[in-house]
């Protein structure tokens, strides 16, 4: 049995211990309206804030400043990300509520910037390509959670997705200062593009995790 867990991917281990652990402590709980939580609801706040400003700056010609709007409002979103885990562990806030939801705000800030990236032209070409992975990959996982969650089996975000959804934050800022920051310090879009690329590579891996700890339960579910 443990030659078998160490022959897995970090997010099957984490699915194994995560599935132990709810069977003898329950969900977690906590106010709805605690501060991490608070933190998260903003992040969603954030989206159309965001999305907002890039499209009136792209499709309907607005000015620069709206960029930098709109940069703002998403860095204060993605330090939001870190804050909302740390005030969690730090006053044992730590929810079901905040663990379905930490995940949805950041699907939900970068795939709509993507999209807007594709709209507004951006992103184009071949750098599409590293969208749509990023894109497949966050339905691919959350079809797998949602089929798991089924089966009462948890996948809980691995260190290494953390990692993932940091960088992809950090690529989308410089992708969302684009020419406003171009104006400044040159480069700053082809940076962006970069990260990018980088962030669509750690999500492949990531997603092949995750898959292999799914797989791992739907055949012994099949069995």
């Amino acid at each position: 049995m443990r030659s078998d867990r160490l022959s897995v991917g970090p997010a099957a281990r984490y699915v194994s211990e995560m599935n132990s652990t709810t069977t003898t402590t329950g969900p977690l709980r906590a106010h709805p309206l605690a501060l991490p939580n608070i933190l998260t609801y903003g992040r969603i706040v954030a989206v159309p804030i965001v999305v907002g400003c890039l499209f009136w700056q792209n499709i309907l010609g607005g000015g620069l400043w709206l960029r930098w709007a709109a940069f703002v409002v998403f860095i204060a979103a993605a330090i939001s990300d870190f804050l909302d885990g740390y005030f969690a562990r730090m006053w044992s806030q730590q929810s079901s509520l905040g663990r379905m939801l930490d995940p949805i705000a950041d699907k939900l800030l970068v795939a709509s910037c993507l999209l807007m990236f594709a709209a507004g032209g951006m992103i184009r070409g071949w750098s599409l390509f590293a969208a749509i992975v990023i894109l497949c990959r966050e339905i691919l996982v959350s079809g797998l959670r949602e089929y798991l969650a089924e089966l009462r089996v948890s996948v809980p975000v691995t260190r290494l997705a953390k990692w993932k959804t940091t960088l992809q934050l950090i690529a989308v800022g410089f992708l969302i200062a684009g020419e406003a920051g171009d104006a400044l310090i040159p480069g700053v879009s082809v940076v962006g593009i970069a990260l990018l690329w980088l962030s669509a590579l750690l999500t492949l891996y990531t997603g092949w995790d995750y898959l292999q700890a799914g797989l791992r339960h739907l055949t012994k579910e099949s069995a």
